[in-house]
């Protein structure tokens, strides 16, 4: 284990690979954790790669420095955490992996500083929130999938989250990977990372947040009112999609490659569901290798 102080955390990461080469950084999502990356992150650092797996805030052994920081799981904070920790470990540029919660990050910096991406895997594609629009109620198939997110806007979800984080997220595994047969084993590797004092407060900012219930953290208001404008993504972009996802349905038709300015493809993994990475890891590391080879150092 690995720390990297930035202005606001004590980021807790795992690194493989020589320190010398070529950057890559994969991004956990929500509710998993690094452990979804164990079999991706040696293969690219057996190529040669600087493969670093960060613990997301309110994950792990990541900490926040200050008890008066607000305890955001906003879209914003998300992409200013993974910014600030690439400057902490002196990292220009890197290619970004990542999915859920880590996709999300990985396409706010992409997004908004494309010269510190080399090029972007991001498991179901453009991961921006369009917050202005999240009133708008999607189709009744779509929203009972939703349930716990707006579980999470009454205290009672909050209340269950805190009683039973094990209970609850074994649970959304299993909803959104309803084709992955995943042992106690593998889920409790996991969820270690949901006992970090901050992880329910982050949690239920972020699905609170998201649908413009709460206030933001201030210190990440000029990053949203930039993401507001559903920025393009001009680097060099794999959209890896699980055909069972559970809880985002890869449409029939790309909506998501109008978002995508630069070279993109979506491929779709057939019988994978949410996990892209430790359902489909082969596939992750195949893009990962794929956009290394094609984009410039």
């Amino acid at each position: 284990m690995h720390f990297a102080r930035t202005p606001t955390l004590e980021v807790a990461f795992e690194q493989h690979g020589p320190a010398s080469g070529p950057p890559v950084i994969l991004l956990h999502g929500f509710p998993y954790d690094v452990r979804a990356y164990d079999e991706v992150a040696p293969a690219l650092a057996a190529d040669g790669c600087r493969v670093v797996v960060p613990f997301l805030r309110g994950y792990g052994a990541t900490r926040f420095l200050s008890a008066s920081t607000p305890r955001s799981g906003e879209q914003a904070a998300l992409g200013a955490d993974l910014l600030q920790f690439m400057d902490a470990l002196g990292i220009a540029r890197a290619a970004l992996g990542g999915y859920d919660w880590g996709g999300r990050a990985a396409c706010v910096v992409a997004a908004l500083h494309p010269a510190r991406v080399r090029c972007l895997a991001s498991c179901t594609g453009y991961n921006i929130q369009d917050i202005a629009a999240s009133a708008e109620p999607a189709p009744a198939e779509q929203e009972h999938r939703f349930w716990y997110q707006y579980y999470f806007h009454a205290e009672r979800g909050r209340a269950g989250l805190a009683r039973d984080r094990r209970g609850l997220c074994r649970l959304l595994w299993r909803l959104w990977s309803p084709e992955w047969r995943f042992d106690e084993a593998t889920f409790a590797r996991s969820a270690a990372s949901f006992d970090n004092p901050d992880f329910v407060d982050v949690v239920v900012h972020s699905y609170r947040h998201r649908y413009g219930l709460v206030a933001g953290d201030p210190a990440c208001a000029g990053i949203e009112a930039a993401l507001a404008r559903q920025p393009m993504i001009a680097v060099p972009t794999i959209n890896l999609h699980g055909a069972a996802d559970g809880v985002t349905p890869a449409p029939a038709t790309d909506a998501q490659a109008r978002r995508f300015s630069g070279p993109y493809e979506r491929r779709l993994l057939p019988r994978i569901g949410h996990a892209v990475p430790q359902e489909a890891p082969g596939d992750v590391l195949a893009a990962m290798r794929e956009l290394l080879a094609r984009s410039d150092l």
